[in-house]
């Protein structure tokens, strides 16, 4: 009989108890769900992706543009820091420290400047500074006011002498930097030129290493170093490139006198092949022949002394 049955899906099973409505779910089921949304906003969508991917890289060249806040740790580095007059904003130290003369020496100093201190927890600290050894104490150095290469050149013009500029090829070292910087100051430069990429920035290192001159000379930071020798050369100045097989000798340099820009290359590979044929000379520093090269800020400054030298003369 109809209903009767005992075999398995037979008898539809219901619910025990009364019966209720559909409480509304019936009535949001027929409801839509609105336009469908851009391709670039479907998670999984290849334009998605590429959507995704386009960001990551903005953002990457965002915080190139606009480096963040550099925290210099240890006792020594920031008490030297502090003693060069390095721009700071801030000075942490790890709750329980055990004070020394070059902890009490950065406190006394940072606080007659008007800098931050600010006590936090070691674990704080080894978070803000990625796990390093920072022996209880970090200063935090603001990102350094670049110039514009139009500027320096401008200041170069106008400055009632022979131009001289010093640009840096694949120096990396930010020691070398501050040490170029330093010369750069002391022998009559009107500024520093340094590549974005693959180049040492002004960090807390170099600005410490420059003992304060980073706070008195320009420094431009340009995207292609080829391009803005051609700049400098349309300006009239003069690209002498330091090589240790160079075509003339310092000791020979005739054209210390004119508008210069002194290319100085890593101490490894030297000058890049593009910047060397942007050269208008090449030029050798005479040395012992035991000597296979010199360290790229001393040859920097070997090389400035000797025009200072001869533009004296």
């Amino acid at each position: 009989m109809a209903g009767n049955s005992k075999r398995q899906g037979a008898i539809r099973k219901q619910k025990k108890g009364a019966t209720v409505g559909s409480g509304g779910q019936s009535k949001r089921a027929l409801k839509g769900k609105g336009p469908t949304p851009p391709a670039e906003a479907r998670k999984g969508h290849p334009a998605a992706r590429r959507a995704a991917a386009a960001e990551r890289r903005s953002s990457t060249r965002s915080g190139r543009d606009v480096p963040s806040a550099e925290l210099l740790v240890g006792r020594n580095p920031v008490a030297e820091a502090l003693r060069a007059k390095v721009p700071a904003t801030a000075l942490y130290l790890a709750q329980g420290l055990d004070s020394d003369e070059r902890v009490t020496e950065a406190v006394r100093t940072a606080g007659n400047r008007g800098i931050a201190l600010l006590e936090v927890s070691r674990a704080e600290l080894d978070r803000r500074t990625g796990g390093i050894l920072h022996q209880g104490i970090a200063l935090q150095v603001p990102p350094f006011a670049y110039q514009a290469l139009p500027d320096l050149l401008n200041v170069a013009l106008e400055s009632g002498v022979p131009p001289l500029l010093v640009a840096l090829d694949g120096v990396t070292d930010p020691r070398n930097l501050g040490a170029v910087i330093r010369s750069a100051l002391a022998f009559g430069a009107q500024g520093v030129i340094v590549p974005e990429r693959r180049s040492a920035g002004v960090t807390a290192t170099a600005w410490r290493t420059s003992a304060g001159a980073a706070a008195r000379l320009p420094v431009a930071q340009v995207t292609n170093l080829v391009r803005s020798l051609k700049e400098c050369r349309d300006a009239g100045l003069f690209v002498i490139g330091l090589d240790a097989d160079g075509t003339t000798s310092l000791d020979e340099l005739e054209m210390a006198t004119e508008p210069l820009v002194v290319v100085v290359g890593s101490e490894g590979r030297g000058l890049s092949r593009l910047v060397g044929e942007s050269c208008d000379l090449t030029v050798s520093i005479p040395m012992s022949p035991e000597a296979e090269s010199l360290n790229a800020s001393v040859a920097a400054a070997v090389t400035l002394a000797e025009v200072a030298r001869r533009r004296r003369g």
